[in-house]
């Protein structure tokens, strides 16, 4: 019973207090009307001449976000959020992200090793070196798209034609004639005059498709050393008889002592970075 009279003399306690500060708050409400106060300051300046145009002043804190090229700011957010859903698909299609991840893997397969590097490790190499080969192109998008948006001078359909352009050249030096000649069959597009004519949802396929011809025919002649290890291995371990131990076990080890006596690294990726020059 002494639990229960504690309980209620408390929570009486609190319901006063309370009590007491919402009386205290309104009597300060109050108390500032009566004496004409106002609550907040007021950002508008207390006289003006009356012919003149009324224009509110701005808060020391306030803080005013524009849209990119004087646009409207919902207008941008959509764009930007559009763009960041479609930086995956970009990635993929219209760099050379696809071909390096791809010889990336086979070496990987061929070297016998599952998951060093890792999937995280080979991924951001490929970007590093995708920004590395596509930095010249982002500086003449940035030139010749970006800057004129934000100083006003196009709109955004205009810039979004104007680094197309930059990107289709770069794809364009690096597409094979065959996938083009697929696409167009397949949009039922005529046949056009020159390659700057072909669109872009021609190029771009076009040039996934390259790209990954051109990665598993680097991947395979990758893995053609690696594969001959293994052969040699695994024939010299049969004959001698030792039949209870994998031949894998004896050639992945050698494998890689192979590939880091020669530098492997180094020479896969300066190859790999000629190819695209």
């Amino acid at each position: 019973m002494n639990i229960f009279r504690y309980l209620r003399i408390s929570a009486l306690l609190f319901f006063l207090s309370v009590s007491t500060m919402v009386a205290a708050h309104a009597l300060t409400l109050e108390g500032g009307l009566a004496l004409g106060r106002p609550l907040m300051p007021s950002t508008l300046p207390e006289s003006s001449p009356p012919d003149s145009t009324i224009t509110p002043s701005a808060a020391p804190n306030e803080i005013r976000i524009t849209g990119v090229g004087n646009g409207s700011m919902p207008w941008t957010i959509i764009v930007l959020l559009t763009f960041l859903t479609l930086i995956p698909s970009l990635l993929l299609c219209m760099t050379p992200f696809a071909r390096l991840l791809v010889v990336f893997h086979f070496l990987r397969q061929a070297l016998g090793l599952q998951t060093t590097p890792t999937n995280q490790t080979l991924i951001g190499l490929a970007l590093v070196l995708t920004f590395f080969l596509m930095q010249p192109v982002g500086a003449e998008i940035y030139q010749t798209s970006v800057l004129p948006l934000q100083n006003g001078r196009i709109g955004a359909m205009q810039a979004v034609e104007r680094g197309a352009k930059p990107v289709q050249q770069y794809m364009l030096h690096f597409v094979r004639e065959k996938d083009v000649a697929l696409f167009v069959e397949l949009s039922k597009q005529p046949r056009p005059r020159t390659p700057e004519d072909l669109p872009m949802r021609v190029v771009a396929p076009a040039y996934v498709l390259s790209e990954l011809k051109t990665g598993f025919q680097i991947g395979t002649v990758l893995f053609l050393p690696f594969l001959a290890i293994d052969m040699i291995v695994a024939s010299i371990s049969t004959s001698v008889g030792m039949l209870q131990l994998p031949p894998v076990v004896i050639s992945t080890p050698l494998k890689l002592l192979l590939f880091v006596m020669v530098d492997g690294w180094n020479l896969l990726i300066g190859s790999l970075m000629r190819s695209f020059y």
